[in-house]
């Protein structure tokens, strides 16, 4: 992924989610994919996914542990 692709994802996120401080980073030796952060904290990954080449789409995966869940 490019820059502008990453800006063009992180733009999205903060629309869609409504949180400006949602940051899309580039990973190390990765090219196909970008880590998700609010602030300093990893949430999740983005995928690309351009296995069609007349489909390009992203897929955002996101881990929630059970003690995230507690009150």
């Amino acid at each position: 992924m490019n820059r502008a692709e990453l800006g063009k994802l992180e733009n999205y996120l903060k629309k869609t989610f409504g949180n400006a401080e949602i940051t899309v980073r580039q990973r190390p030796k990765k090219d196909d994919s970008a880590e998700v952060y609010i602030g300093e904290e990893f949430i999740g990954i983005l995928y690309r996914d351009d296995e069609d080449e007349d489909d390009l789409s992203y897929n955002f995966s996101m881990a929630i542990l059970d003690y995230d869940l507690e009150d």
